[in-house]
């Protein structure tokens, strides 16, 4: 079973590696670049009985490593 994870920053929290990104962009003339936020994207492969059992240890994996839940969301899609 294959997992993916994307992990970004909630709203309201800054994002300077974004900001890096940003002011790159416009000065490489790229000026219709309003704002950049930067995330994360894991691919995980997965050894599971269920879609269901897995949801929640992926849960389980995010809460405890793969997401700071004070300043980031997470979304999980299993294939």
């Amino acid at each position: 079973m294959k997992a993916k994870v994307y992990v970004t920053l909630k709203k309201g929290v800054l994002d300077p590696q974004g900001r890096a990104v940003m002011g790159a962009l416009k000065s490489m003339d790229f000026g219709e670049v309003k704002d950049v936020r930067v995330g994360k994207y894991m691919e995980l492969e997965l050894d599971g009985a269920s879609k269901e059992v897995e949801e929640k240890r992926l849960r389980e994996m995010c809460e405890k490593l793969l997401a700071n839940t004070v300043v980031e969301n997470y979304r999980i899609e299993i294939e």
